[in-house]
């Protein structure tokens, strides 16, 4: 079905600054999982995954520690999610997820970059609803009878498949998170997840060139800037 999906490519954090930012996403997220949930991994698959995820992405142990240390000792911060739409240049449709604790600040941060680079945001449901939200997987492998098989045998509703250049991608409902997970595992042992996360991905992508390309590649420069700001996809082919 040429899906598309915005990876936001953890393992290519050079810079101090890019790593700094990524233990503070990875930092928040485990923090809220734990604090939700439970800081013990055995009883919280969440947070296993999750922190799966962070060691992959190269996240220090001591980082991960300090974030599950904290939800224990029941005090911190109270992040809330917020999700801000619109569009930005090249007419394409953005959506932007944040942790925060303070929401009056995320919205100040997020729309300067919206301003700054002649963008538009927008209402809540403005974009959203010309994305679909689901869990993507993605591994390698050519086999792809063989992994719906898997999935159907588990009753996973999958929404799509498809193998290019050794790898296959599985679409599936974001509900279905950790059953779809789950029934990977189970039926392929030494799998190992390149993407393994729930993500907005675009029904249709356009292309976005010259001038707006420029003030594209802008505007995510400024949001990948704002430490609340944990992730942002969007319907343009760069």
């Amino acid at each position: 079905m040429g899906r598309a999906f915005q990876n936001r490519k953890e393992s290519m954090a050079k810079t101090a600054a890019q790593k700094t930012k990524l233990y503070s996403k990875y930092s928040k997220e485990i923090y809220m999982c734990a604090k939700n949930g439970s800081p013990e991994v055995e009883a919280n698959p969440a947070l296993a995954h999750l922190i799966e995820r962070a060691k992959k992405a190269q996240v220090p142990a001591h980082v991960i520690e300090k974030a599950i240390e904290k939800a224990r000792g029941g005090g911190g911060e109270d992040y809330a999610v917020a999700r801000y739409e619109g569009y930005a240049p090249g007419n394409t449709m953005v959506i932007v997820e944040c942790l925060t604790d303070n929401p009056n600040r995320t919205f100040g941060d997020v729309r300067s970059c919206f301003t700054k680079t002649k963008s538009k945001i927008g209402t809540q449901g403005s974009v959203a609803h010309m994305f679909d939200h689901v869990a993507v997987f993605v591994f390698e492998g050519d086999d792809e009878d063989a992994v719906l098989e898997a999935l159907m045998e588990a009753d996973i509703d999958v929404v799509d498949i498809e193998t290019e250049d050794g790898k296959i991608t599985v679409f599936a409902p974001q509900n279905e998170y950790g059953a779809t997970r789950d029934a990977l595992t189970q039926a392929f042992p030494n799998i190992d997840f390149e993407v393994d996360e729930i993500q907005f991905v675009p029904k249709m992508t356009h292309p976005v060139e010259g001038e707006d390309l420029e003030m594209l590649n802008k505007f995510l420069d400024m949001l990948d800037d704002v430490d609340d700001v944990q992730n942002v996809y969007h319907d343009a082919e760069l």
